[in-house]
């Protein structure tokens, strides 16, 4: 095999690894960000539900100081029922007490069950605080996973780099330029293997057909040859079962 090419295709092996390398380094800091996220979502949930809880407290308050109004109120009534002339005046203030005490029961229906809401949510804050406990907790151990792998990948990027820096100089300058600009124009991939599918050689970058003329030059690989459809640098292998 041509010196040029064993060369191209190390470079492209580097090259393949390097960008896969690459692109899990730009992933890893977005899984970073989502485990935050989960965290700030079960911290947020907590929050909502002692929200609630608060208001629901403040509201029971609120119901309790009605309460206390309303027993005052009945109180006056009570009293007036000794200041009144006649039986219609005393009807209608037991009239007033008759609604002063449905609106005492229906205060105090009103606040069991906001004492309920309450205990409701009391339980539910404690599983909320149980699960963001977790969720931090796993968070970590996580995120800590994900530097470390972030740290190795960036070490091996680097030593792939060093290495690819040394293959390329061994290529002439116009070469190397032209790989590399394939190397950015065919998604990555300047250097592509023929393949044989079905009895047809083909372009494992653009699987398009070789011409049999070229196949065999290929096979020869004494020189440099290019896909007459992509421009790609080709190589073939030998499959060593024939």
């Amino acid at each position: 095999m041509d010196q040029q090419l064993e060369t191209l295709i190390d470079l492209q092996t580097l090259d393949s690894r390097i960008a896969g390398l690459e692109g899990e380094l730009a992933r890893l800091p977005g899984q970073i960000e989502a485990i935050r996220a989960a965290v700030a979502e079960a911290q947020k949930s907590v929050e909502t539900l002692k929200g609630k809880s608060d208001a629901a407290r403040k509201d029971i308050r609120a119901k309790e100081k009605d309460l206390e109004v309303s027993a005052v109120k009945r109180q006056k009534s009570e009293g007036r029922l000794y200041e009144v002339k006649t039986n219609k005046e005393y009807s209608l203030v037991l009239g007033e007490i008759e609604e002063i005490k449905q609106e005492k029961s229906r205060i105090e229906e009103e606040i069991l069950a906001l004492m309920e809401t309450q205990e409701r949510l009391a339980g539910e804050i404690r599983q909320a605080e149980a699960e963001l406990k977790s969720r931090e907790a796993q968070g970590q151990q996580e995120e800590s996973a994900i530097r470390q792998r972030l740290a190795a990948v960036e070490a091996e990027v680097e030593g792939l780099r060093g290495e690819r820096g040394s293959l390329a100089r061994e290529l002439p300058r116009d070469l190397l330029a032209e790989y590399e600009k394939f190397l950015r124009h065919r998604g990555g991939l300047a250097v592509a293997q023929v393949l044989s599918v079905e009895g047809a050689a083909i372009c494992s970058g653009c699987r398009m057909t070789l011409t049999p003329q070229r196949l065999q030059e290929v096979k020869q690989q004494s020189a440099l040859l290019t896909c007459e459809s992509c421009g790609r640098f080709l190589y073939w292998l030998p499959d060593p079962h024939q």
